[in-house]
C-alpha cells in the first residue's frame, strides 16, 4: 500500500516558512494564513498549515474579523482541525477583540455617534447573536462605564429599561448612548427598536437623565438614532 504523503511546512524553503520569516522581518510580512499557521502548528497528511489556513479563510473571504463567528464545533468540522486546534484559533481571535477593547478603552471622550461607534465597534461588530450595551457618561462625556446589558439571538434580544437605567444610577452617570447590533447585516431599526428607544428615553428623562444616541452596529458602519433625529 503507498503511503500517504505528509508535507509539511520544512519542506518550504526556509525564507517561506512563517516561523523563519517572522524572525528575520517581522510578523507584519506575514499573510493572515501564515500567522494562524503559526498558531495550530500541523496540518493534514498531504496539506501544510498554511494550505488548511488559506482554505478555512477562503470560505469567509479571507476576512479574518468573519472568523469570529465560527464557534469551536463548526471548526473541527475541517479535516486537520480538532478542538485543540479550534481553540488555539479561538483564542487567538478573542486576544484580537481584547486589544481592540483596550485600545478603545483610552477614548474617555464620546462626543458624536462616530466616537460611540469606535467605543461599541469592538465588542459588537462581528457576533453572530445580538447583544444590547450601555455606555455610561458624566456631565463632560466622559465615559465612566462599559456595560452589556442583554443577549439574545440572531434577531433579537431583550431589552430591561430599568436595569439600563439602575446602571446609570449605580455609576452616577447623567447621560447614556445604548447600542446593540444586527448580525444580519441590515442596519434598519425595527419597530421594536423605535419603540424602546422612545421608551427609555421617556423613562431616563424622568430621572434627569439623557438618551444621547441608540446605534445599531454594523461591522464596518452604524446607524445613529441621533444623527436620523430620530430620538
Amino acid at each position: 500500500m503507498k503511503k500517504e504523503s505528509h508535507f509539511t511546512i520544512r519542506q518550504f524553503a526556509e525564507s517561506d516558512r512563517p516561523r523563519e520569516k517572522m524572525l528575520s522581518q517581522g510578523p507584519q510580512f506575514l499573510t493572515d494564513a501564515e500567522l494562524l499557521a503559526l498558531i495550530i502548528g500541523s496540518g493534514n497528511p498531504g496539506e501544510t498549515a498554511i494550505q488548511l489556513m488559506q482554505r478555512l479563510l477562503a470560505t469567509v473571504d479571507h476576512r479574518v474579523t468573519e472568523l469570529h463567528q465560527l464557534s469551536v464545533a463548526k471548526l473541527t468540522q475541517w479535516k486537520g482541525i480538532g478542538p485543540a486546534k479550534a481553540v488555539k484559533i479561538k483564542a487567538c481571535l478573542e486576544l484580537s477583540k481584547r486589544m481592540s477593547l483596550q485600545a478603545t478603552q483610552q477614548k474617555t471622550e464620546c462626543s458624536s455617534s462616530r466616537s460611540a461607534f469606535e467605543l461599541f465597534r469592538p465588542v459588537l461588530s462581528y457576533l453572530p447573536h445580538e447583544e444590547f450595551w450601555g455606555l455610561y457618561l458624566n456631565q463632560r462625556n466622559h465615559v465612566i462605564h462599559r456595560q452589556c446589558l442583554s443577549k439574545g439571538g440572531l434577531i433579537n434580544t431583550a431589552i430591561d429599561v430599568r436595569l439600563v437605567l439602575r446602571v446609570a444610577l449605580e455609576h452616577r452617570a447623567t447621560a447614556i448612548i445604548v447600542a446593540h447590533n444586527h448580525p444580519t447585516g441590515n442596519l434598519l431599526p425595527s419597530r421594536v427598536d423605535e419603540l424602546i428607544t422612545q421608551k427609555l428615553h421617556k423613562a431616563a428623562q424622568m430621572m434627569d437623565i439623557k438618551l444621547l444616541d441608540h446605534l445599531i452596529i454594523g461591522e464596518k458602519t452604524y446607524f445613529s438614532f441621533a444623527d436620523e433625529k430620530r430620538l
